[in-house]
């Protein structure tokens, strides 16, 4: 729950290019008679004079042909150069060409959850996968219930929330905030940019509160977002608050298990095919 710093000045990406000329086609000596034959005549100079001519050719066709070769490998080139910067130039269109991606306020991203949403001030209306990729979730622990969890991140002094809050008794799910934008939950500006965030109702020294409602629905919450955004089940790219770096924090706490956690997501994502 820590306060995430405006966004730095963008830098608008630049492009450029050039136009590679072909090369042009080799010109022919123009037959000339002169006194005697010399270059049309039948006699050894005239045939010395043809061989010339000949090599004339040949040497004017190989630059032509050299031309054609670095004109195609330069353009070659450049075609694989703008190949490989075309997804990242789209991302910065995205990110600060004021465009949004199309979205249904109130709309929920995981099925069953119940929209509550989280105060604008606490989180950054952005067009994610478009400008920012996703490939991490983030486990937390609030240390506090489901109603005052929600309480606060509805509160726009808090400038903090996430994407999602589960609660104990019943595995019942809330989206405070939809995985298109970046809450600010995890202290680390690049995480919020980069995860999804989901508070488990509870204190991390209170292992009570990590019923098997809370870790099936989680589980089943977790295989959807790996779904949707391609991100693989494993540890580490589910990992806990406590990991995010420069962050010092406990949540989920020492009782949270992993193992089984991630087995049950690993289930939940394979079921989805």
């Amino acid at each position: 729950m820590d306060r995430e710093p405006e966004r730095d000045a963008a830098a608008r990406p630049r492009g450029g290019g050039r136009d590679e000329r072909g090369p042009g086609d080799g010109a022919s000596p123009a037959a000339e008679s002169g006194a005697g034959g010399a270059v049309d005549g039948g006699g050894p100079d005239g045939r010395r004079a043809r061989r010339e001519a000949e090599r004339g050719e040949r040497r004017s066709a190989g630059v032509s042909r050299r031309a054609l070769l670095t004109g195609a490998v330069l353009l070659g080139g450049a075609g694989a150069f703008g190949y490989s910067r075309r997804e990242e130039l789209d991302r910065w269109w995205w990110r600060y060409s004021g465009a949004a991606a199309p979205r249904v306020e109130g709309e929920v991203d995981h099925g069953g959850a119940e929209w509550i949403p989280a105060s604008g001030a606490n989180l950054r209306r952005a067009s994610r996968p478009r400008d920012f990729g996703i490939d991490r979730v983030v486990v937390h622990m609030p240390e506090a219930t489901y109603d005052v969890t929600l309480r606060v991140f509805q509160d726009p002094s808090h400038r903090a929330s996430t994407h999602y809050v589960v609660r104990s008794e019943d595995g019942h799910v809330a989206q405070m905030v939809r995985e298109l934008d970046v809450a600010y939950h995890a202290g680390n500006r690049a995480f919020n940019e980069r995860s999804v965030g989901i508070e488990h109702e509870g204190w991390a020294d209170q292992p009570e509160y990590l019923t098997e409602a809370m870790y099936r629905s989680s589980a089943t919450l977790v295989a959807g977002i790996c779904a949707r955004h391609g991100i693989p089940v494993d540890r580490d790219h589910i990992v806990g608050h406590r990991e995010v770096p420069e962050v010092v924090r406990v949540c989920p706490g020492s009782a949270w298990d992993w193992d089984r956690y991630i087995e049950l997501v690993r289930s939940e994502r394979d079921a989805l095919g």
